[in-house]
């Protein structure tokens, strides 16, 4: 099988992020002949290690001979990465990432590798902010659909939300609403009252969707709202006993927190206009559901769809760049 893909392989596109490490071996058109994965993120490498975390991965794809380009985003290229990739400023072309890449120095001939910068942003263009990683997916979207403009959103544990224009991020703003439930849910008094939320139950559904749309139209009240689900907990005889109380009350929570977050990004949205989602599907479902609520339709392109087109356009902006300097 080694064998086989060491014949075919054409390039390797790396997502590293800073808990884990993906991997595609690519041939020339484009096609994935095989992927691989490893917790060996950036939070656990130190510079010396991120050649043999890589060779761990890779190593077993790449010929004998020859170089092979390894196309690296995320975190890799951070400051505590391998080797700082300095960001770009917006507003910027989605298609000329490639132009501020970097090569860390290898020992094993093999290996060309590059890592692709992030984004960021002053406060004249909209206030301080950055982005590593999520550049490269917004990349496959303008990759996928050529021109593309309008409100894009890349949920996690800070949510992006970028303003696209023509294929360029004119601006971005991040959330740091993943975070922000977590240390509510585990850290303060309402970790007293929640279990697992699960958005297929009809009563978390509903209480989730009733939730965001209460956060978005009054976000000054949030703080209110949040001390009201340990009173609710406490008081309220409606909700259900044991853990099916705990989960609704994990998805008003989840609610509010979206939807406090929804108040400040889609702001400007006219009425039904759409947003795309980039990233994991269920949290992309958790928020289109929260989208729907507010009346706004959306569209999920999948994380790893968006990783391999957006290295992809990196990748065929290098060649290009590469002929055009034989």
């Amino acid at each position: 099988m080694s064998e086989s893909i060491s014949t075919r392989l054409a390039w390797v596109a790396v997502d590293w992020g800073s808990s884990n490490l993906r991997a595609w071996a690519m041939d020339a058109g484009g096609a994935v002949l095989a992927e691989a994965e490893a917790a060996r993120g950036m939070l656990g490498l130190a510079p010396a290690d991120y050649e043999p975390a890589l060779l761990a991965v890779i190593g077993d794809w790449l010929p004998a001979e020859g170089r092979i380009t390894v196309l690296v985003c995320g975190m890799a290229g951070a400051r505590q990465g391998w080797r700082e990739a300095p960001y770009r400023p917006v507003p910027t072309a989605l298609d000329a990432l490639a132009e501020g890449a970097v090569s860390p120095a290898v020992e094993d001939a093999r290996l060309d590798v590059r890592l692709l910068p992030g984004l960021c942003q002053g406060a004249d263009a909209g206030g301080f902010d950055v982005m590593r990683g999520e550049e490269t997916q917004l990349a496959g979207l303008a990759a996928l659909e050529s021109g593309v403009s309008g409100l894009v959103c890349l949920p996690g544990t800070h949510a992006k939300w970028a303003t696209l224009d023509s294929g360029r991020v004119e601006r971005f703003h991040t959330y740091m609403t993943g975070e922000l439930y977590r240390l509510l849910a585990e850290r303060s008094v309402l970790a007293h009252s929640l279990s697992e939320d699960d958005l297929e139950d009809s009563a978390c559904r509903e209480a989730f969707s009733a939730a965001v749309a209460e956060a978005a139209a009054a976000p000054e009240a949030f703080t209110r709202t949040l001390f009201g689900l340990r009173a609710m907990d406490l008081l309220d005889d409606a909700l259900p006993d044991g853990e099916a109380r705990g989960a609704v009350l994990a998805a008003r929570l989840s609610g509010l927190a979206i939807g406090l977050e929804l108040a400040g990004a889609c702001g400007e949205l006219a009425a039904g206009q759409s947003v795309r989602l980039i990233g994991v599907e269920a949290l992309c479902r958790r928020y289109a559901l929260a989208l729907s609520a507010l009346g706004h339709s959306s569209e999920i392109i999948a994380n790893r769809r968006a990783v391999l087109a957006g290295l992809g356009l990196a990748h065929a902006a290098l060649a290009h760049d590469a002929l055009d300097h034989d």
